[in-house]
C-alpha cells in the first residue's frame, strides 16, 4: 500500500536500501516490557507494559539521555519510580543487558536475506556499535554498510546522520536517489528522509496499537511513500515489482 499523493518511483528504481534497526527490525519495545516484567515478577509488583514504554519514552526526551541502549540504565530509574520497583545498579544493568540481546521481529531475518538479493543493504541505527554488532549477527550479516552512534557522532534525526550515508554511497560510485529509506520511526527517519529529499518505506510495527510505545512521538505525522504493516509485506512487493519489470523486459511470446 502506498501514501503518497503522487505516485512514488518504483521499488526497482533503488540500488540500496537504508534501514532503521531498532524498531524497524529489532523489537526494542517487547526486550523492555519483558526486562522491566522480569523484575516485576521477582518483586511482587504488577506493571502495564504501555503504561512502562510511555515512562521509557518521555525519559528519552531527557537531556541528560545518553546513548542507546546504555540510556536504558538512566531510564529504569525512572520506570521505578513511576511504578514501585526497586531500583539497584544490579537491576539497571539488567535493562540495558536485556535491550542490547532484543530479538529481531519474526520476519526480519528472512525478508532482509530476500531483500539482499535485490538491493545493498546499509543499517543507520541510533544504537551503539556494541549493540549493532550483536543485532546484525541476530539478523543473518545482511548489511553491506552499517552506521551507528559511535561513528556519526550524532543520532537521526540530524541529517548529518544522513549525509554520512549519501556520501559513504557516492564514494562506492553511487548516489543519494540511489537509496531507498525503510523504518518505523515516524520521528526518527520518516520526516526527516523527506525533508531530505528521499523516497521512503514506512513500516508500521505498531498498526495493531494506539500511540507511539517507547519511540518518541513526531511533532507532525509525515505521509510516506510506501506504507506496509511488516517488513514481510516489504519484501513482498519488491519481489512482485521485480517480476513485473522482468515481464516487460521478456514478455511470454
Amino acid at each position: 500500500m502506498t501514501d503518497a499523493t503522487t505516485a512514488p518511483r518504483p521499488l526497482t528504481d533503488f540500488a540500496y536500501v537504508s534501514f532503521d534497526v531498532v524498531g524497524t527490525l529489532i523489537d526494542f519495545e517487547g526486550a523492555i516490557t519483558a526486562g522491566v516484567s522480569a523484575i516485576a515478577a521477582t518483586a511482587g509488583v504488577e506493571v502495564d507494559g504501555e503504561a512502562v514504554l510511555a515512562t521509557y519514552r518521555a525519559a528519552r526526551y531527557e537531556p541528560d539521555a545518553l546513548r542507546f541502549p546504555d540510556d536504558l540504565g538512566r531510564c529504569y530509574g525512572r520506570i521505578a519510580a513511576a511504578t514501585g520497583l526497586p531500583d539497584t545498579p544490579e537491576n539497571r544493568q539488567h535493562m540495558i543487558d536485556a535491550v542490547g540481546e532484543a530479538e529481531p521481529f519474526p520476519d526480519s531475518a528472512e525478508a532482509l536475506a530476500r531483500l539482499k538479493t535485490r538491493y545493498r543493504l546499509i543499517a543507520m541505527t541510533n544504537a551503539r556499535r556494541w549493540a549493532y554488532e550483536k543485532y546484525q549477527a541476530k539478523l543473518g550479516f545482511p548489511f553491506w554498510a552499517g552506521f551507528t552512534t559511535d561513528e556519526t557522532g550524532c543520532e537521526k534525526p540530524d541529517p548529518a546522520f544522513f549525509r554520512q550515508v549519501f556520501a559513504h554511497v557516492e564514494a562506492a560510485g553511487g548516489a543519494q536517489r540511489d537509496i531507498l529509506h525503510a523504518a518505523q520511526s515516524q520521528h526518527h527517519d520518516i520526516g526527516i528522509s523527506r525533508e531530505l529529499g528521499m523516497t521512503n518505506v514506512w513500516i508500521q510495527r505498531r498498526h495493531a496499537q494506539t500511540g507511539y510505545g517507547g519511540t518518541i512521538e513526531p511533532q507532525g505525522f509525515t505521509a510516506p511513500d510506501y506504507h506496509f504493516r511488516s517488513l514481510a509485506e516489504f519484501a513482498d512487493a519488491a519481489d512482485l515489482a521485480s517480476q513485473a519489470a522482468q515481464d516487460r523486459h521478456f514478455p511470454a511470446s
